[in-house]
Parts: C-alpha cells; sequence; structure tokens
C-alpha cells in the first residue's frame, strides 16, 4: 500500500500545527520493539538544540512529576544513529535527513519515520564586534568558507588574514552550510572545526578575525553580520527573507504515544513555542504577549 505524504501550507501566519510527515506507522513486529520505561524519554541530537531540548525538558518535567526526560547533544548524525539504533527516543536535528539515513532507518525499522518542524532558525554569521566588516554577500561567503577569499580586504575590511571557524562534520549545521551556502563544495583546507556552537563563538571571541557560523540563539556577545544585506531578525527569518533560514525538527521512529507523544505535542502547543522565543529562535507563529 502507498502512502502520499501530505502537502502542507508554507504560511506560517495561522496557528496550524506543522507536523511533516514523512511516512505513517510502522508494520507490526518491526525492529526496534522493546521495553522501556515508560515515563522516560530519551532526545539526543543537534548540538544546536541542546538548549533548546534542555529548557523543554526541565519546564515539562516540572509540569509532569515523575517524568523523567533526558537530553543531549553530539550533532545531528549521531542523534539519527541513536534514534535507529533505539538508544533514543527522539532526535534533534537541525536538518533534514540524508538518504542514506532514511535508507538505515528504513532497514532496521520497516519505516521511514515522523518528522515534526518545531522551530525555525537563521543560521547566523559570526564576526568579532571589532571587525568592520557587517555585510557579506552569500557569494564572498562561499568564496570565504571555501579558501578563495582570505583576506578581510578583499571583503572591504582591514589587511588581515581571516580564520575560519566551522562545525564537525557530524553536526547537521556542518552538512547544511555547506549544502546551502557552499553548493555541495568543499570547505577550505585551513577552516578549524569546533565540536559545538558555542565552541566556534568562544574561538572567534579570541579571534578578531575569525569568521564562523552556527544558530541565532548563539552568540550574543558577537555581531551577527547581515547576509545579502539583510539582518538575521525574527522577522526576516519567519518570511523567509535571511537567505540562511532553516527549520529545526524532531524525529521519531513511528507515531509516537504515551509520554512521548504528549511531550512532543506540548512542545508544538504555545506554551511550548513560547520557550523556544525565549531560548531565542523563532516559534513557528506569532506569539501574543505572556506573563511568564
Amino acid at each position: 500500500m502507498k502512502h502520499q505524504i501530505p502537502q502542507w501550507s508554507t504560511s506560517l501566519t495561522f496557528r496550524t500545527i506543522l507536523v511533516v510527515l514523512i511516512a505513517v506507522g510502522a508494520l507490526p513486529g518491526c525492529a526496534g520493539t522493546r521495553k522501556k520505561d515508560p515515563s522516560l524519554v530519551r532526545i539526543k541530537g543537534s548540538d544546536t538544540m541542546l538548549v533548546l531540548s534542555q529548557r523543554w525538558s526541565e519546564k515539562f518535567m516540572a509540569l509532569h512529576p515523575g517524568v523523567s526526560i533526558y537530553a543531549e547533544g553530539g550533532g545531528t548524525a549521531t542523534g539519527i544513529k541513536s534514534l535507529i539504533n533505539n538508544n533514543a527516543d527522539i532526535c534533534a536535528a537541525s536538518r533534514l535527513l540524508r538518504p542514506d539515513e532514511v535508507s538505515a532507518l528504513a532497514k532496521a525499522h520497516k519505516t521511514l519515520g515522523i518528522s515534526y518542524l518545531v522551530a525555525k532558525d537563521a543560521l547566523s554569521i559570526y564576526l568579532h564586534p571589532a571587525n568592520s566588516v557587517k555585510d557579506l554577500t552569500l557569494k564572498q561567503l562561499r568564496d570565504i568558507f571555501s579558501g578563495r577569499i582570505t583576506n578581510w580586504a578583499e571583503v572591504g575590511g582591514s589587511d588581515a588574514n581571516i580564520e575560519v571557524f566551522i562545525r564537525s562534520p557530524n553536526s547537521g549545521t556542518y552538512l547544511y552550510f555547506k549544502e546551502r551556502v557552499l553548493e555541495g563544495n568543499a570547505y577550505s583546507s585551513t577552516a578549524v572545526s569546533r565540536p559545538t556552537t558555542e565552541a566556534v563563538v568562544n574561538s572567534i571571541l579570541n579571534a578578531p578575525n575569525g569568521i564562523g557560523y552556527g544558530g541565532i540563539a548563539h552568540g550574543n556577545n558577537l555581531t551577527h553580520s547581515k547576509v545579502n544585506g539583510i539582518s538575521p531578525s525574527e522577522e526576516s527569518v519567519r518570511y523567509d527573507l535571511y537567505p540562511i533560514t532553516r527549520y529545526l525538527y524532531l524525529y521519531t521512529i513511528n507515531k509516537p504515544g504515551g509520554i512521548t507523544k504528549r511531550f512532543i505535542d506540548w512542545i508544538l502547543s504555545t506554551d511550548g513555542q513560547r520557550i523556544v522565543k525565549r531560548v531565542g529562535y523563532i516559534p513557528l507563529w506569532r506569539l501574543g504577549e505572556s506573563s511568564e
């Protein structure tokens, strides 16, 4: 039996629960059936989303005594592997699954999984506050991160070598930036890899000529460069005006039940989306005022 993937509206101006079903249901007796503590939910994956996952977990546990939610980073690729291997109930991801990951999930569990849109993010370009450069084009970013531009003077800055900081290959942000900005080309051989977004931020704080990238919620003490003349702001991200805008996702193997379903439903509620905004990401819809 073939399932048609539903087509969802791209408009976020009304409160629609944006749940994208990659596939529906799993076959009875499929791989991955196991006994587990029904009051425990394990989240693993995106370091970009780790603080967000932790804040969701803390609030939900406070609302539901007796429930335990364990949130861990490690990168999107690591989270997907953990989901496939039954070492996580939810994978937090800053990108879509790759074809090989979908294939591995199908082979292990006879399902393509379920994906939930849970927030929007600007992939910010971080610069040291002392850097006179405040606006870069996508082409300039492509040339800087691929190694074709190596001096700030080439993009209107001072005569100084550019220090490039990137995420590690297991990061969904690493892959998204490579596909979206570098158009699939290789990173510069001199780029320095950092394991987390916070490590990228700290590296640039100690390197006035540095440049890096990461989620909009990080690097508040750095300059978030304009890209093609557009700042990464809530409005520019919400309406896809900022050129490097993306969704953040949660993945499960099958349609969840029990506490996992209640947790995801709550994340997609107004209360869960308020935490998205509080952490610094962009909620799926415009929220009203809250006394929290």
